[in-house]
């Protein structure tokens, strides 16, 4: 690693980079909050009083800030970039708000690259997944694998799209986590956990997602009506368990409006790295 990175944003995933990557010297760091200093040092990179100090020679900006500071801080510190750096959005943000963010950054001359980070930081560190897209995608790519990260892909030009394909990814992903907790609350307060969880290991499938996400639409789109019927049962059970059914009353507005529907969507494999 012979550029100059900056960290814009030390929390958990700028110290955990910085210090699994052994930048160093190399990284200049600067977050809002005054206590991360200590980490900062601790990491052995330089510790930036002002986000100007961190900026106005790095090559490649690493951004990872909260996800409502993802496009204010675009904004303020676009003007700080030297010409032709290259900006790496890694937050979790939308699709408009990575394409918002890149006007600001293009705009100040230097070069905006949305990064989706598809997994937790620790303790993948380096391994983690990274997509890329943007029209500097592919220099972006070059420059934080020679900063040690090992996982990345670039996934095309347009601006948005590898954050389209982790936010869409999440709507599965963190949903299952919020159903489970509405699952094992009822379970628990019906004492049924270990008959409910022993049935679902019985019916669970070892199916690829491109196979399951078929089917299951399928489902909805051929008993959609029934199966929400069933539902409005389900979340009758919850509300007499006293949980607010959040997650179920959701699934039966779902499955009464994809009844009859077909979700027209091609199902092509990609190759993940």
């Amino acid at each position: 690693m012979e550029r100059t990175i900056a960290l814009i944003g030390f929390g958990e995933a700028g110290s955990t980079f910085a210090k699994a990557a052994g930048w160093e010297a190399l990284a200049l760091a600067f977050d809002i909050n005054p206590a991360r200093r200590a980490v900062m040092e601790e990491a052995g990179v330089v510790a930036c009083a002002t986000a100007e100090c961190a900026l106005s020679d790095a090559d490649i900006v690493l951004c990872l800030v909260t996800a409502d500071s993802a496009l204010p801080v675009a904004q303020d510190y676009a003007a700080l970039l030297k010409p032709g750096a290259v900006w790496c959005d890694m937050n979790s943000v939308a699709p408009d708000t990575k394409r918002d963010a890149a006007r600001a950054v293009e705009a100040a001359g230097g070069r905006y690259v949305d990064v989706a980070v598809l997994a937790p930081v620790n303790p993948a560190r380096m391994n983690v997944p990274l997509l890329l897209s943007g029209e500097h995608a592919g220099q972006a790519e070059a420059m934080l694998r020679a900063a040690g990260f090992t996982k990345t892909r670039v996934v095309g030009d347009d601006i948005g799209r590898a954050s389209a394909i982790k936010m869409i990814r999440s709507i599965m992903v963190k949903g299952i986590e919020a159903l489970t907790a509405e699952m094992m609350l009822a379970a628990t307060r019906a004492d049924v956990v270990d008959e409910v969880l022993s049935s679902l290991d019985a019916s669970e499938k070892s199916d690829s997602w491109f196979v399951r996400a078929e089917y299951n639409v399928e489902r909805m789109t051929t008993h959609g009506l029934r199966r929400a019927a069933e539902m409005e049962e389900s979340a009758k059970t919850l509300i007499g368990l006293g949980i607010d059914p959040l997650m179920t009353s959701g699934t039966v507005k779902r499955q009464r409006e994809q009844a009859g529907k077909a979700i027209d969507f091609k199902l092509e494999r990609t190759e993940v790295a």
